[in-house]
């Protein structure tokens, strides 16, 4: 097998992150070992505190490392400047919040573009590509309604086509069935789950529930900032 070992897209080698608040510190992860590779679906649990939230945030290069090392598609996250931050929050992944983090005064169709105007593309192209993914995802007829306008499940698959507009590598999914119902729910997992089978991309989803386990290819537990078995 020597010779022939597939390069990780993640990986972490003694990733640890402490916040300091005022004269004390909290750990957020201590010094995790991980590898993650293409086209994995990976399914993140732990309670409140466990440190999945962390990870996710230094995967989605919204913070970074206290330590360690943390490389993501050939990019050194622990050593960017917040400029290569930027441009890799733009190329590399796509995140879907549990709050949807739509901007309320912008369309359906200008909320899905905005990231890759943003990215410098072309209007004409980016909009196309926008009418394709809002059509894959059942939402021609809301193309132009606002936010306010959407059910929680419409609001949800108009951030999941935002995430994938400029076609990253990885997509964060932070706890997406969070502020929906179960039906709505899995909707949201199965388009997770097909995106991973069907388009290969790689899906990293952290949360509580137990919606995404039978889409999963690989499951990682967290406990007080460390991967724990079982």
């Amino acid at each position: 097998m020597s010779g022939s070992v597939k390069q990780a897209l993640i990986r972490a080698r003694g990733l640890t992150k402490i916040y300091r608040l005022g004269a004390s510190e909290v750990v957020g992860l201590n010094n995790i070992d991980l590898d993650l590779h293409a086209a994995e679906l990976v399914v993140m649990k732990g309670n409140s505190g466990s440190g999945k939230s962390t990870l996710l945030a230094l995967l989605a290069g919204l913070d970074q490392p206290t330590g360690g090392e943390l490389v993501i598609a050939g990019q050194d996250l622990k050593q960017a400047t917040p400029a290569q931050l930027t441009q890799y929050r733009r190329a590399v992944v796509g995140i879907v919040f549990q709050s949807f983090n739509l901007l309320p005064t912008l369309t359906v169709l200008e909320n899905v573009s905005l990231p890759a105007l943003l990215a410098g593309k072309q209007r004409a192209g980016v909009e196309s590509k926008t009418r394709q993914l809002l059509t894959w995802l059942g939402l021609t007829p809301r193309l132009h309604h606002m936010p306010a306008q959407l059910s929680g499940g419409e609001m949800q698959r108009t951030a999941i086509a935002r995430a994938l507009i400029n076609d990253p590598a990885i997509v964060l999914a932070d706890e997406p069935t969070g502020n929906l119902d179960s039906r709505n729910g899995k909707v949201v997992i199965e388009l997770l789950g097909k995106l991973n089978r069907e388009l290969g991309m790689t899906v990293i989803i952290a949360t509580h529930s137990d919606l995404a386990d039978p889409v999963a290819t690989t499951m990682i537990r967290l406990k007080d900032g460390a991967i724990v078995e079982g």
